[in-house]
C-alpha cells in the first residue's frame, strides 16, 4: 500500500503509487507507524529535493525525521508553495532567489516571504500568466506549459483545452514572478508540446 506521501499541486498530501521526479519536505509530518498525523506545520522551510544526491540513503517516513514528499515534478512543487533546495539544487535555488521580486539576502529571508504567499490562490487568465504555472479548475488542476493547457494527475500530464476568462491561480504570486522573469521548471516529459 503507497504511503501518504505525494503531494498535489494544491498543496494536500495524498497516497499515490505513481513516482515523482522530485523529493521534498515540510518537517516531520508523520507518526510512529509511517502514518500521516498532519499536513499543516510551522516549518517554513518547503524544499524542493533531488531524489537522488550524492548516493545518500533514506528510509522513508523514519520516525523522528522528516517526512520525505513526492512530486510530479517541479512545477507541481512550486504551485503547492515549496522552492529549490539550497544543498542539492544549488544553481536552480540560486536562480530563484536571485529572480525573487525584491531583494532577499538568504534563505531564511525567502522562506518568510514564501510562507506567506503560498497557498493564497488568486484571479487571473490564462494568457497572464507565464509557462510552468498552474491554476485550477473546480476540483482539478491544470498546468500552462509551452503555451499549451496541461491537465495534471500524478502519474503524468495531458492535453487539455485552453481555457477562457478568470481562473483560480495555484502557485504563488511571487512565484509566478520568478516564473515570468526567467525561471524555467522541470516539467515531465508527459506535457510535450510535440504530442497530437
Amino acid at each position: 500500500m503507497p504511503l501518504q506521501n505525494r503531494v498535489t499541486p494544491f498543496s494536500t498530501i495524498e497516497a499515490d503509487p505513481a513516482r515523482g521526479l522530485f523529493m521534498g519536505n515540510r518537517g516531520c509530518l508523520h507518526g510512529e507507524r509511517q502514518n500521516l498525523e498532519v499536513e499543516k506545520t510551522r516549518e517554513k522551510r518547503w524544499l524542493i529535493c533531488l531524489t537522488n544526491f550524492k548516493n545518500r540513503k533514506r528510509r522513508i517516513m523514519h520516525p523522528g525525521h522528516y517526512t520525505e514528499l513526492f512530486f510530479l515534478d517541479e512545477a507541481t512543487a512550486l504551485a503547492a508553495g515549496h522552492r529549490p533546495c539550497a544543498e542539492c539544487r544549488r544553481q536552480a535555488f540560486d536562480l530563484f532567489l536571485k529572480l525573487y521580486p525584491g531583494k532577499r539576502a538568504n534563505a531564511e529571508i525567502l522562506d518568510k516571504y514564501l510562507a506567506a504567499d503560498r497557498l493564497r490562490p488568486y484571479p487571473a487568465t490564462f494568457s497572464e500568466v507565464p509557462d510552468g504555472t498552474m491554476y485550477a479548475i473546480e476540483t482539478a488542476a491544470f498546468l500552462k506549459w509551452r503555451g499549451k493547457a496541461w491537465a495534471w494527475q500524478h502519474g503524468g500530464y495531458a492535453p487539455a483545452e485552453i481555457p477562457t476568462g478568470t481562473l483560480e491561480i495555484l502557485t504563488p504570486e511571487s512565484t509566478v514572478a520568478v516564473l515570468a522573469a526567467g525561471y524555467k521548471p522541470v516539467v515531465h516529459a508527459s506535457a510535450s508540446s510535440l504530442r497530437p
